[in-house]
């Protein structure tokens, strides 16, 4: 049985695109490379042919991989969602951190698309935990290495 893992709409787009690009562009740049490698002759001392066997086998592992997660993929569309100002997956949350009064904005995505220089936080993350199912104006608080750290909600957007 294959588990359902929730992704958003760009997240699961991206894994498209990169399948396409590993399948119909990748996979066959590696499979002339491993043809011109074995016209170089003896393939026990061939460095080129061994680097470009390993790089086919990574390529077709990543394509197993990603076809494997879109097949579990629950593709979740936070636009088509009425928003009643609740923290759910896929929303975008804007913070106001307690003490510094800084303030920072985030998506709840799947594991997969997490990406904090994107402000894209993991759904298992400690913080996108705490703000699921609260709503603006809501305050959280969690636990870091630093100590407990409190987040006032000031906007829930489904973008």
């Amino acid at each position: 049985m294959v588990t359902k893992v929730p992704m958003t709409v760009s997240g699961i787009e991206k894994l498209r695109d990169e399948l396409q690009r590993l399948k119909q562009v990748d996979r066959p740049k590696i499979i002339n490379a491993i043809a011109e490698a074995r016209a170089h002759g003896d393939l026990k001392e061939n460095a080129e042919y061994h680097a470009a066997r390993e790089q086919q086998s990574f390529i077709e592992g990543r394509i197993m991989e990603i076809e494997s997660k879109l097949a579990g993929a629950h593709v979740i569309d936070v636009t088509l969602l009425e928003n009643m100002g609740r923290v759910v997956f896929g929303a975008t949350v804007t913070l106001i951190h307690g003490k510094t009064r800084q303030t920072v904005m985030y998506q709840i995505v799947g594991e997969d698309e997490s990406d904090i220089a994107c402000n894209k936080i993991s759904i298992i993350s400690p913080l996108a935990r705490a703000l699921v199912g609260k709503y603006e104006g809501d305050k959280v608080a969690i636990t870091t290495a630093d100590g407990m750290i409190e987040y006032e909600i000031t906007e829930v957007a489904y973008i």
